[in-house]
C-alpha cells in the first residue's frame, strides 16, 4: 500500500480562528492529524528577553520557534505519515471556543472524502492528511516549502486585540515540568510585542507591506487567503475544503511507500 501524505498549512495570527478551522478539516477528512507550530516553542526559560521592554518575547520569529526542529518534524511526518512519538502537545490545556459549522457543509465535505479515500484505498494507496496550524506558519522558507497547501486567516487589528485580551493565557512548555505553564500578557503586550511581530513576519508576503488589506504578492507560493470577518467559519471550511479537492487527486507529489 502507498501512503500519500498531504501536509495542508493553516497560518494567521493569534485568535484569527485557525485552530478552530483545522479541527474542523480534522473531523471532516478520514486519517487525519493536527500539528501546532506553538509546540515547537521553546521551553520558557529559553524564551529571549526584548531588548526595549525588558519582558520574555514569545512572538518575534527568530526565538519564538525552534525551527529546526519543527522543521525535521515536519519532514518526519512527510515521510511516515505518523507524528513523532516524541512530539508533545499542550494545546489541550488552552482555552477553546466552539464555533459550530453548518451541518450541511460538513456532512456534504464529509461523505465527499470519505469516497476519496476510498476510491483510492481500492488502487492501493492510502491518504493522510496533516493540518499545520500556526501564528509563524509562512515566515521560515523550509516549512512552507514542506507544506502541499497553503492557506491565511486576516482579521482586523482592533478584534485580534480584543480576542487576545479575552483570553486568560497559553500552555507553554517549561522543562521542569510536562504539563507546561500558564503564560499571561504582562500590560501592554499586544501593543508592544504581538501585534510589532506579526507584522514583521507577515509583510513579506502581502502586497505592499499592508498586513491589513494587501493581497498575497507570490512570496509564499499558492496562498489561499480567507478573510475571518467576512466568511463564517462555515464558509472557510467550505473553501478550505475546495483547495483540499484539487491536492486530493493523485498527482504524484507527496509520495512515499510504507510497509
Amino acid at each position: 500500500m502507498k501512503t500519500r501524505v498531504i501536509l495542508v498549512g493553516i497560518g494567521g495570527a493569534t485568535c484569527s480562528g485557525k485552530t478552530t478551522l483545522a479541527k474542523h478539516l480534522r473531523r471532516i477528512l478520514p486519517n487525519s492529524v493536527i500539528i501546532h507550530q506553538d509546540d515547537f516553542a521553546p521551553p520558557q526559560e529559553k524564551i529571549p528577553i526584548h531588548p526595549v521592554y525588558g519582558v520574555q518575547d514569545w512572538d518575534r520569529a527568530e526565538g519564538a520557534i525552534e525551527w529546526p526542529r519543527m522543521v525535521k518534524s515536519l519532514e518526519e511526518v512527510k515521510r511516515t505519515g505518523e507524528i513523532p512519538p516524541e512530539h508533545v502537545s499542550h494545546d489541550h490545556l488552552n482555552e477553546q471556543k466552539d464555533v459550530p459549522i453548518d451541518d450541511n457543509v460538513y456532512k456534504k465535505w464529509k461523505e465527499y472524502f470519505e469516497q476519496v479515500e476510498k476510491e483510492h484505498r481500492e488502487k492501493g494507496e492510502e491518504i493522510k492528511w496533516v493540518m499545520v496550524d500556526g501564528f509563524l506558519l509562512y515566515w521560515h522558507p523550509e516549512v512552507v516549502d514542506k507544506l502541499d497547501v497553503r492557506i491565511f486567516l486576516r482579521v482586523p487589528h482592533d478584534v485580534l486585540k480584543q480576542r487576545r485580551h479575552e483570553r486568560h493565557g497559553y500552555h507553554t512548555a517549561v522543562q521542569s515540568d510536562p504539563e507546561g505553564s500558564l503564560w499571561r500578557d504582562p500590560p501592554n503586550y499586544w501593543e508592544q510585542i504581538v501585534w510589532p511581530a506579526y507584522v514583521e513576519a507577515h509583510e513579506g508576503m502581502l502586497e505592499n507591506g499592508d498586513v491589513e488589506h494587501g493581497k498575497p504578492n507570490g512570496k509564499v507560493p499558492g496562498l489561499l487567503l480567507l478573510e475571518g470577518l467576512e466568511l463564517s467559519m462555515s464558509d472557510m471550511v467550505d473553501r478550505a475544503c475546495g483547495v483540499l479537492v484539487g491536492v486530493s487527486g493523485g498527482d504524484g507529489h507527496a509520495y512515499g511507500d510504507s510497509a
